[in-house]
């Protein structure tokens, strides 16, 4: 069912989830809520594409493997769901998931990664890394993928690969990534109140339990302020009603800088994880995400020409 945009900040106001974002009180108290009562994380009985799901345990953790039932698969996609670093995965991000691995016919790996405030940025990015080259293995080809701080994971992951490994991905998918958990850039607050969704008084909450003892200005905690140069290319969403844009285009000028290969996808009036949602123009950027995230895309094949 596709939604008419103008409902999606009326749904979300209706579920109150921007109070938590806009109130450091209440993410405290999310914090709490959820460390004791968690969420459910498992895939909905029933997705739009055909798709088969196992899932494993990896030091604690489940991994979920998902593969298309309509074709082999080729290669692997490594996703990091969004959720603040503190909400469990949920249906869009299984229905995304579920149409990546059936339309760019591959296996798609979903770690259910700990959450604050039993999981932080240096340990889970870490045991992503480790993912990624034991699904390389595996697999073969593997790519990143991420919404919101799984963007972050992803891009943070992305750079220790290419530090620690030598490793540098076919391509990383960056949706609405979270970039500098300082929230210091100067244009948040101009863009803060078109976002219906994020704020800066939850968000802090968050990113500090996050770090841990990480400083904020580490990589695997603000990808925005490590090395961009030797990664492989990027493809970005970002919605200009998202107080995550302003940094999105900073990543994006530091890309370019430094000759990365950016494509940068800017959802005019959009909101947060716009790709996400089901509206015509996440319609349209699901499209072009599991384009990208097929092995021998369109756009890979033009570039070796």
């Amino acid at each position: 069912m596709r939604l008419p945009e103008w409902v999606i900040p009326l749904y979300l106001r209706t579920t109150g989830m921007p109070r938590v974002f806009r109130s450091a009180e209440q993410a405290r108290a999310l914090v709490d809520s959820l460390a004791l009562r968690p969420s459910s994380y498992g895939p909905p009985q029933q997705l739009k594409f055909p798709v088969t799901i196992d899932v494993s345990r990896r030091d604690g953790w489940p991994v979920y493997h998902v593969r298309p039932t309509a074709a082999p698969s080729r290669g692997a996609v490594v996703y990091a769901h969004g959720g603040g670093w503190v909400y469990e995965i949920t249906a869009a991000h299984w229905q995304l998931v579920a149409q990546i691995a059936a339309e760019a016919q591959t296996t798609v790996v979903v770690p259910i990664y700990p959450g604050v405030p039993f999981g932080t940025a240096d340990a889970v990015v870490s045991a992503v890394v480790d993912l990624v080259l034991e699904t390389r293995e595996r697999h073969g080809e593997v790519r990143l993928a991420g919404d919101s701080a799984g963007g972050q994971i992803a891009l943070s992951a992305a750079m220790a690969l290419r530090d620690q490994h030598s490793v540098t991905l076919p391509r990383t998918v960056l949706i609405s990534p979270a970039l500098d958990l300082s929230w210091s850039n100067p244009r948040i607050p101009q863009v803060q109140p078109t976002d219906p969704w994020l704020a800066m008084p939850g968000g802090r909450v968050f990113s500090e339990l996050w770090r841990g003892e990480l400083p904020t200005d580490d990589p695997r905690v603000s990808p925005l302020a490590g090395e961009l140069a030797g990664l492989g290319p990027l493809t970005v969403f970002s919605g200009t009603h998202d107080v995550l844009n302003p940094d999105a285009h900073l990543l994006l000028d530091r890309a370019k800088a430094a000759g990365v290969d950016v494509e940068f996808h800017e959802g005019e009036r959009q909101v947060h994880v716009y790709p996400l949602l089901p509206i015509r123009k996440g319609e349209a950027a699901r499209a072009i995400i599991t384009e990208r995230l097929t092995i021998g895309n369109t756009l890979e094949r033009a570039g070796r020409r």
